[in-house]
């Protein structure tokens, strides 16, 4: 089927080539009643931009990539989405890429955005090996870092202080009395060892035993959660307290536990990490540490465009609180 051009709205409303072209970039040329008509027609019409040729003369597609892990893990999704938002009231489009839980399709996916022109990346990485896995590619354009703290690497990103965190997680369990709380779900990746690491600080500070349930999955889910919690609760239960390292699965503990008639918090406390939107919900309301998404995407674009529109050379690192969120499966201990 023929796509509609310029020429034939040109053509239809009767006026040139050149006005119709005014009239849709906003020219102060053309009046409003006849940018009003062309409008119209083109609505009428069908007609849409052409970005591609655009682009050609422009040398500027304004579109930016996003690649993410897993795009149906719930703070993934809302990443995207406040990225999105963020990015459409600066004039950008998103083209969203999931990179899966393979360093291999994460390549595929930025090769494949260098191919489309993105005027920039960003991008939520698998881990520490994605930085030099993909070094060749973001040396190329613009690149800003998302969730993962990259510690000392010369690139840009943005991210939460993941140690302070389970820092002031695990101080409010032990301020409601427990002495026995378990860490559930560490991972290899740089923000996992992170969260241990605010764990490990504050138990050392407060003189409690060190208590770890390891993740040996690539990735946080419910499901996951759901069948470690399974492992976990088959043996004796001899903590009050769970600090799940994601609120995926701290989801998981509670389907686990909820099947075994194990009353959280009645029998044990739990308390997650991310605020995700299920972990508010009614029968859930999930005690958790708080990362500010909102924030953490729109600082992330706003860095991107920096690069992007004025060619800010080198490389920031923005580190962002988090915050405890008090909900209703914790419990203070007799």
């Amino acid at each position: 089927m023929k796509s509609v051009t310029l020429k034939d709205v040109a053509k239809a409303a009767g006026v040139s080539y050149a006005t119709v072209s005014r009239a849709l970039s906003g020219s102060p040329q053309i009046g409003s009643d006849t940018r009003e008509r062309i409008i119209k027609l083109c609505d009428e019409m069908g007609y849409t931009t052409n970005y591609v040729a655009r682009s050609m003369v422009m040398k500027k597609t304004d579109l930016i990539g996003l690649v993410v892990p897993s795009v149906d893990n719930q703070f993934m999704s809302e990443m995207a989405y406040h990225a999105e938002m963020s990015a459409r009231t600066h004039g950008y489009n998103i083209m969203l890429c999931n990179s899966g839980p393979d360093l291999r399709q994460e390549k595929t996916v930025v090769k494949l955005l260098l191919g489309r022109q993105v005027d920039g990346i960003l991008i939520v990485p698998q881990g520490p090996q994605t930085y030099e896995n993909i070094r060749a590619y973001t040396d190329q354009v613009p690149t800003v870092f998302v969730s993962e703290n990259l510690r000392d690497q010369p690139q840009s990103y943005v991210t939460v202080d993941n140690s302070r965190g389970t820092y002031i997680g695990t101080k409010y369990l032990y301020e409601l009395g427990h002495r026995d709380i378990l860490y559930f779900g560490r991972r290899r990746t740089t923000t996992h060892q992170l969260r241990a690491e605010g764990y490990m600080r504050a138990c050392q500070e407060l003189g409690l035993q060190q208590r770890f349930f390891n993740s040996e999955y690539s990735r946080s889910s419910i499901n996951n959660g759901y069948q470690m919690a399974r492992d976990l609760f088959s043996r004796a239960i001899d903590y009050t307290a769970i600090f799940a390292s994601t609120d995926s699965h701290a989801l998981g503990v509670m389907r686990a536990a909820d099947e075994l008639r194990i009353d959280i918090p009645g029998h044990l406390s739990l308390i997650g990490f991310d605020n995700i939107p299920s972990s508010e919900l009614p029968r859930i309301e999930l005690t958790t540490i708080e990362q500010p998404l909102r924030e953490m995407a729109v600082q992330a674009v706003d860095m991107l465009r920096d690069k992007i529109e004025h060619g800010t050379q080198g490389y920031v690192h923005q580190i962002l609180l988090p915050g405890l969120v008090k909900r209703g499966t914790c419990r203070t201990l007799d």
